[in-house]
């Protein structure tokens, strides 16, 4: 089951993901180091959790690695930039930057990532 945790709903936990896709939890961790894939901390906890977004179906989106680039580059941490990518696009819309990730709008989503927030 994915991991349920306050503020982190679209995340799973390194556990429920290694098991979903048949790959070692280790191999999850070390495509985070490398930038293959977002993941983020709950503030006090060890685990990382994952963004489901950030795949399709079984493989991570090809946006991945360039929005956490943008990211390094612009010295964002891994909460920040989880932040910029689920906060709302405008002033009461519903829409995130993950949406538009997932649209295939990459040019958009790497420069908000550069800028440190959405547009």
């Amino acid at each position: 089951m994915a991991t349920r945790t306050k503020g982190y709903e679209d995340c799973l936990s390194a556990s429920w993901l290694a098991a979903r896709l048949s790959v070692d939890p280790v191999q999850l961790d070390a495509m985070r180091r490398a930038g293959e894939l977002i993941a983020v901390r709950k503030p006090g906890s060890t685990e990382w959790l994952y963004p489901a977004w950030q795949y399709a179906g079984r493989t991570p989106r090809r946006i991945v690695p360039r929005i956490v680039n943008a990211a390094r580059e612009a010295g964002l941490s891994e909460s920040r930039l989880y932040e910029v990518l689920s906060a709302p696009l405008g002033l009461g819309g519903s829409r995130r930057l993950v949406d538009l990730a997932v649209e295939g709008r990459d040019e958009e989503v790497v420069e908000a990532v550069r800028s440190g927030k959405p547009r």
